[in-house]
């Protein structure tokens, strides 16, 4: 049970502003979401007593807010929107404007027994280089898409030029990125223990590091929640549905499922894993998704016990 004496916070982020409200009450306040709004904030939050805080995620708006919370004195949580979304659903309340979100925030931070940790200082720069290398990569696969469309084939060499300079972009950024994970020994020691699996490259390796920073800490079916590849049932009754993966973080995902098409190739154990459910009757993105789900568990598992990566599959 949570006190019902202690004050909560829930701020909702927007682009230029930030909405702060507190349950127990009515107290209400909005500042520009700037320097001088911050220490709006920090004061009204010291005035009110204020003991934990919840904010949601907004589309990478609230790493400016991540950032100074983490720095403060009171307990904070990042919340998830679908979270946030099925907590609206079950009070009812339709209605939306950012002093309703913020309201909506505050009690819903009051009712959760144990905040979630905050994410840890050193992936915030790593988070936001990924990401940009990850935009890099869409844009790659956007002009190849323009180059097969063009009828003109000097638009073709000019979408070819283009091609090769962004190529050359991704690779230097990708050994930059390396080069920022390998300044801190913990996490060089992970990207070893990582690309030691048979089927996870550096690439990969990189972004199960930084989007996944729970590896080797959480246990089996909790890191393959977080990674969007944990089996849910969907029964009720006489009815037993198709079991169904869902949730999990997007980007993170997309990596895993390009590792595991890699390891129903090459990685051995997984490779007979792979053939055994499919000769059982298991359609391939079947197969893929579990293989997926089995190369995660493995991650885990070698990050944990701090051991390279060794086969165990042999033919008879």
């Amino acid at each position: 049970m949570t006190d019902n004496s202690m004050i909560c916070a829930g701020i909702d982020v927007g682009k230029s502003h930030l909405d702060i409200a507190l349950h127990p009450g009515n107290a209400r306040l909005r500042v520009t979401y700037d320097t001088a709004g911050l220490k709006a904030l920090d004061a009204f939050l010291r005035e009110h007593d204020v003991s934990r805080i919840g904010f949601e995620a907004s589309g990478g708006y609230e790493w400016r807010l991540l950032a100074h919370l983490r720095a403060g004195e009171r307990p904070a949580a990042r919340l998830q929107p679908a979270q946030l979304r099925f907590f609206a659903k079950s009070r009812l309340k339709r209605a939306k404007n950012d002093r309703l979100d913020a309201a909506l925030i505050a009690l819903f931070t009051a009712s959760l027994e144990q905040l979630p940790a905050l994410p840890d200082a050193r992936f915030d720069k790593l988070a936001a280089e990924l990401t940009y290398l990850e935009q890099i990569e869409q844009q790659i696969a956007l002009v190849k898409t323009f180059a097969e469309t063009a009828l003109s084939e000097a638009i073709k060499r000019r979408h070819a030029r283009e091609v090769a300079r962004l190529e050359t972009c991704r690779k230097a950024h990708l050994l930059r990125l390396e080069k920022t994970v390998r300044d801190d020994c913990d996490l060089a020691q992970r990207l070893d223990l990582l690309i030691s699996i048979k089927g996870i490259g550096l690439r990969s390796a990189l972004c199960l590091i930084i989007r996944l920073p729970e590896l080797g800490h959480a246990s089996r079916a909790e890191i393959a929640a977080l990674a969007g590849v944990a089996p849910y049932d969907d029964d009720s009754g006489k009815h037993h549905g198709r079991r169904r993966i869902q949730g999990g973080r997007e980007r993170l995902r997309k990596s895993l499922f390009m590792c595991a098409f890699t390891a129903t190739r090459h990685n051995p154990d997984l490779a007979a894993f792979y053939t055994r459910l499919r000769q059982s009757g298991k359609e391939h993105l079947c197969a893929v998704i579990a293989v997926a789900r089995k190369l995660i568990v493995l991650a885990n598992t070698i990050l944990f016990r701090k051991t390279e990566w060794t086969p165990q599959y042999s033919k008879n």
